[in-house]
């Protein structure tokens, strides 16, 4: 008997008939013997629909109160698929974030989980139900309810699992594991078998879509095994684990393409002590990630400072540059929106030499030119033009072998 934490996304249960395949999915891993705790998303594009409402009823919407307003689309999904497990005649109940035990910080639309007192669904287990949990949300140390931003479904199921120590945390979704590329970018993209979490943690930064982020960071931290599949079939997925020796085999795992990148250059600052503290320090105190950093130093005393932003942070982080260049003394600031940053990513990356090389040549032999790069001990990241990103992908896949079916 495996204890299993299985997580449904919002196509899963976009609608009655797709939460009744998912209450028959549910039914037979618990008719194996399996105790299942069952975390479900909003069905699909519930969310956007409540921030709508609350948009009309308010032209800045209180925080707090749009909070507790989303947070009802994932109790709907619960209490509907707890409904059905019951009127097929098995044990289940369904369980709030807060009632989950679920303690999360008080940042509002963002907040991070803190503790999870897991005996409430513990005694449920015991005693033979099958408990589900709405996801993407906790309440805070005021008992207010919060939750967990974008993809917070994840993040609670891997939570949980690892307070519960399941064996194992399965995410279903619309596609049926992790790829060496998007299959819509390239035709020859493949399904990959296992992935380290590192590996999974650089693709989700980069682009890639099938994991939350911030859920991958979660089950490093406390090794929990985790099972991407699909929800419309009973294939085998992606095993997201800790390391292991045999995955060196492979130098590069995927490439990943990021469309939602802009570049900001700013011209010809002085080149001293404290000025990248002041370029920087107004954009985290923003809340504005930067992602890639490239420092030219010129000749007379003067270096150019470029950076990419998130493309739903430009327009702030260009005003707030080009405040920043007017007090250093910046010549001027440049912007760019059409651009794209394409990676290579792999464990085998950290034993193998030549991977820039391939990477620099195969883009070079397409005429694209590369704006900014930049690397880590698995990955390797090019700027480029918007336009050239899905040849870049494509050409990329081929160049280190991923086109090959027997490679995996």
């Amino acid at each position: 008997m495996a204890l299993k934490v299985q997580k449904f996304g919002g196509t899963s249960v976009a609608d009655i008939e797709r939460i009744r395949n998912v209450a028959q999915r549910v039914a037979r891993a618990y008719d194996k013997g399996d105790q299942l705790v069952v975390v479900l998303s909003a069905m699909s594009g519930m969310t956007d629909k409540l921030i709508a409402l609350a948009e009309e009823a308010s032209e800045i919407p209180d925080k707090r109160e749009l909070d507790v307003l989303l947070a009802t689309g994932e109790q709907t999904t619960a209490a509907l698929l707890a409904m059905m497990l019951k009127s097929m005649g098995y044990k289940s109940k369904s369980l709030l974030g807060f009632q989950a035990g679920i303690k999360t910080d008080k940042s509002a639309g963002r907040a991070r989980i803190l503790d999870i007192e897991a005996k409430r669904i513990k005694a449920l287990l015991d005693n033979g139900h099958i408990v589900v949990v709405a996801g993407f949300q906790g309440s805070d140390t005021n008992g207010d309810i919060t939750t967990l931003g974008r993809g917070g479904s994840d993040t609670s199921a891997v939570a949980i699992a690892s307070a519960l120590k399941a064996d194992v945390c399965e995410i279903y979704t619309d596609v049926d594991g992790v790829y060496t590329t998007d299959p819509r970018i390239c035709a020859k993209a493949r399904k990959i078998n296992i992935i380290s979490y590192e590996e999974m943690l650089e693709m989700a930064v980069l682009g890639a879509k099938v994991l939350q982020i911030r859920s991958v960071e979660f089950a490093k931290k406390y090794n929990v095994p985790v099972h991407v599949r699909s929800s419309f079939s009973e294939e085998e997925g992606t095993m997201v684990v800790n390391e292991s020796s045999d995955m060196e085999s492979v130098v590069v795992s995927g490439i990943t393409c990021d469309m939602n990148e802009t570049r900001i250059t700013l011209k010809k600052v002085p080149d001293q002590p404290g000025i990248s503290a002041k370029i920087f320090s107004p954009l985290a105190e923003a809340e504005i990630m930067v992602d890639m950093i490239i420092q030219n130093t010129r000749s007379g005393g003067e270096t150019d400072v470029t950076f990419t932003v998130p493309t739903v942070d430009f327009k702030r982080a260009k005003e707030i540059s080009e405040q920043v260049g007017n007090k250093i003394g910046a010549k001027e600031v440049l912007t760019a929106e059409d651009i794209a940053k394409v990676s290579v990513i792999g464990l085998g990356m950290k034993s193998h030499s030549g991977v820039a090389a391939t990477m620099f040549s195969a883009l070079a032999a397409e005429n694209i030119n590369i704006r900014l790069i930049a690397t880590s001990e698995i990955r390797i990241s090019c700027v480029i033009k918007a336009k050239y990103a899905e040849l870049a992908v494509r050409v990329l896949h081929t160049a280190f072998g991923l086109d090959n079916p027997t490679q995996s």
